[in-house]
């Protein structure tokens, strides 16, 4: 009886926690194999403002492995990524001033954390949004996709025909 009431207290304590999770605030992880911890984010329509925090997990430093979080319409991110190559390391591998990313944390390394606050106003619920690291050559492995609202509603980038 009292284990069992324990294992209740804990399931409570536990319940009461994910209750008090914002929504609102993202905590995504990198590490030194090139991966992000989450492939998926969701943010309820709700929110009007999100807080996304990349936390590099791994031990190499910026220079050696370092990861940003990039977020844009899934369809700039090509580009986004061949021009961040072009403005080089002194950037962080960001095109300056480029309207088509929507937020961005800077360059982070082993241990290291950056956090990007940005407005929903200009996301549109079912426009499919990708995130993605800039460093060169890692987007083909660190990207994900972000999901503004109602989920079950994301546009496809390729429609069926017929």
């Amino acid at each position: 009886m009292i284990t069992s009431l324990r294992i209740l207290g804990v399931c409570l304590l536990l319940l009461g926690r994910a209750a008090l999770a914002d929504p609102c605030k993202v905590l995504i992880e990198s590490t030194d194999q090139m991966r992000f911890n989450l492939h998926e984010l969701t943010v309820p329509v709700e929110c009007g403002e999100v807080e996304v925090t990349l936390k590099h997990s791994g031990k190499l430093s910026a220079k050696a492995m370092g990861h940003d979080w990039v977020l844009a319409k899934d369809s700039d991110m090509s580009a986004i990524v061949n021009a961040g190559l072009a403005a080089g390391a002194t950037h962080g591998y960001l095109p300056e001033h480029d309207q088509r990313i929507i937020a961005a944390t800077p360059i982070v390394g082993g241990g290291e954390s950056a956090t990007v606050k940005f407005a929903t106003s200009g996301l549109q619920p079912g426009t499919r949004y990708a995130f993605f690291c800039t460093s060169p050559g890692h987007a083909t492995i660190m990207r994900g996709t972000f999901k503004f609202g109602d989920s079950s509603r994301l546009v496809r980038a390729n429609p069926p025909t017929g």
